[in-house]
């Protein structure tokens, strides 16, 4: 059965691949529906879930929990967590993670409630106080006390709530290219609604998201490398309920507009770095705004100064030439960049 399904999948990406030679083949009939689930996608490791109990009934929330390599026992080696970003789910972390492993880490990388193979219930407290109240709730099943807490992008967003919720479990907290880093409301980004965010959900396709994950997270460029994560997303838009999907991907987005965690960066008590790439100019709305002002959007050399100079422990790590995506566009930099963040101070204890 499973090298069944392995046949059916590089079918697959071979009619892919054949269809971007074809004129008026569509990209998105070319994408294998993968559920909104993720249910027909591998994860980099093992799959484990969560049963989160709440008014309307069970939620499932899945995670990956990676033993550290060697002999070391999980149960005391220290642990980092990995939060994903917005179009993303735990998948994306896969080779950092293995990275993070072979270097002694308990790696535990959460999908959020709404996000990956965790359920998209649509009805839901979709803000960051929640989601961090769920990814507290892991850890203490897991029976962690104490752990690296790193997010990207909007996982940022959500590592810095968490912070500041749970400062005794954040031994160390670094944030990857954070989206959050201003208040858009403030700069002048019109609210859009969810209604909207669903519309523009509902037309989701590769070619759509492909493009624009070409302009916001690589400056203009694309390589193979990319591709996966596209498809990924793409094809859990592939599937039937699509329209769910795209619901809770309005939420999120709402949650992201008028959740700003930008004034609170003062109240991080614990050790905390910035990884950013100089070209990144990623920012929610920058198509709501006229050319000039999403000019001034998403400026994170500079938003990322501002940002460090406002925590108490604070620094920052800017890395020339790359985007939104560093692990994705040179792992090697950006895994040397991790462990130097890592190697400043003694290894954070486990339990």
């Amino acid at each position: 059965m499973a090298q069944s399904t392995r046949r059916t999948r590089h079918l697959v990406a071979a009619l892919f691949m054949f269809a971007l030679g074809i004129p008026g083949i569509s990209l998105a009939a070319a994408v294998e529906p993968l559920g909104i689930n993720l249910g027909n996608y591998d994860y980099p490791a093992p799959v484990s879930r969560l049963t989160l109990d709440t008014p309307r009934g069970p939620v499932s929330m899945a995670y990956m929990d990676i033993a550290p390599g060697g002999d070391r026992d999980k149960r005391t080696a220290p642990t980092i967590v990995l939060l994903h970003g917005k179009n993303f789910s735990g998948a994306y972390w896969g080779e950092t993670a293995h990275w993070l492993a072979e270097r002694g880490y308990r790696v535990v990388i959460p999908d959020q409630v709404g996000f990956g193979k965790s359920d998209k219930p649509a009805t839901y407290s979709y803000t960051f106080a929640h989601l961090a109240a769920n990814t507290q709730t892991l850890l203490d099943h897991l029976g962690i006390d104490h752990a690296v807490i790193l997010g990207h992008s909007m996982g940022g967003m959500l590592a810095t709530r968490f912070a500041l919720m749970y400062p005794d479990t954040t031994r160390r907290l670094i944030l990857v290219d954070p989206i959050g880093l201003e208040d858009w409301k403030a700069k002048g980004v019109p609210y859009r609604g969810m209604n909207a965010w669903y519309a523009r959900d509902m037309k989701k396709d590769y070619a759509g998201i492909q493009a624009y994950q070409k302009q916001s997270y690589y400056h203009g460029t694309w390589k193979p490398a990319y591709a996966p994560w596209a498809k990924m997303l793409a094809g859990m838009y592939a599937s039937p309920d699509k329209d769910r999907l795209a619901w809770v991907s309005a939420a999120t987005y709402d949650m992201i507009y008028n959740e700003p965690v930008v004034y609170e960066f003062r109240d991080l008590t614990m050790p905390t770095t910035l990884i950013v790439g100089a070209l990144d100019r990623t920012a929610l709305g920058k198509d709501l705004v006229s050319n000039d002002k999403a000019a001034t959007l998403g400026d994170y050399p500079a938003l990322s100064k501002n940002a460090v100079a406002a925590m108490p422990h604070g620094q920052r790590i800017l890395l020339d030439g790359l985007g939104h995506l560093p692990f994705i566009e040179a792992p090697e930099r950006f895994r040397a960049a991790l462990a130097d963040t890592l190697d400043e101070g003694p290894a954070p204890t486990g339990r």
